[in-house]
């Protein structure tokens, strides 16, 4: 099936200009054209068309996933946070207190990957050792890639500490390109940084819609 995903500006990302009113078309896994919408409605009038406010963009990349994943534990609400609070735990005392089990260790990067989708973020970058998280990133659909080689802010928001948007995008939409993309309701690309990810209505990977604001 194709899918057509529009936005009122299309920011492909590798150093090419915004496009106003662009449009991804999507086939199976990949991307199978970008260009404007009105001429990829026009060659492809079968198409399933998704319409997202704001700016189109790569998807987006977070480093230090040891840090986010197995050393930052995430309450699950509503059956933890009224003992623990909503606030994700961190640091060598308070995890020591609480004791995680793998299992439960697995459980919180699960909450947590379904924060990164909801964030534009379809890759982590960093080595896992617990074998209950490594599963959960991998169904949630987020690509684990090695250890990032220049230093960068563990966050779950994956502009944090980065000059421009481009720094936080993982690849290109281009043609042929894996179809992993997000969309953000903002006015244009530089918000993004000052309104940051939470912004996100939707996540695309391979295709398929994994997050979408409702």
């Amino acid at each position: 099936m194709l899918t057509l995903h529009t936005a009122d500006l299309l920011f492909p990302g590798a150093g090419r200009a915004p496009l106003p009113a662009g449009a991804v078309l999507v086939e199976g896994g990949r991307i199978a054209r970008v260009g404007p919408y009105e001429e990829l409605a026009a060659a492809c009038p079968h198409a399933r068309v998704r319409r997202w406010p704001g700016v189109l963009t790569p998807g987006l990349l977070v480093r230090g996933a040891q840090e986010l994943l197995e050393r930052t534990y995430y309450p699950d609400d509503p059956y933890e946070t009224a003992e623990l609070g909503a606030d994700p735990i961190s640091g060598a005392e308070a995890l020591a207190d609480l004791k995680p089990t793998e299992s439960r260790w697995g459980n919180s990067a699960r909450r947590a990957t379904q924060k990164l989708l909801a964030r534009g973020v379809v890759a982590v970058a960093g080595r896992l050792t617990v074998p209950a998280v490594r599963t959960a990133v991998s169904r949630s659909g987020l690509t684990l890639l090695p250890p990032a080689a220049a230093p960068g802010t563990s966050s779950l928001d994956p502009f944090a500490g980065r000059e421009s948007p481009e720094e936080a995008f993982h690849g290109a939409l281009e043609a042929g390109a894996p179809a992993r993309f997000a969309a953000f309701a903002v006015a244009d690309p530089e918000r993004l940084l000052a309104e940051g990810a939470t912004t996100c209505v939707a996540t695309v990977i391979s295709g398929r819609l994994l997050h979408r604001r409702r």
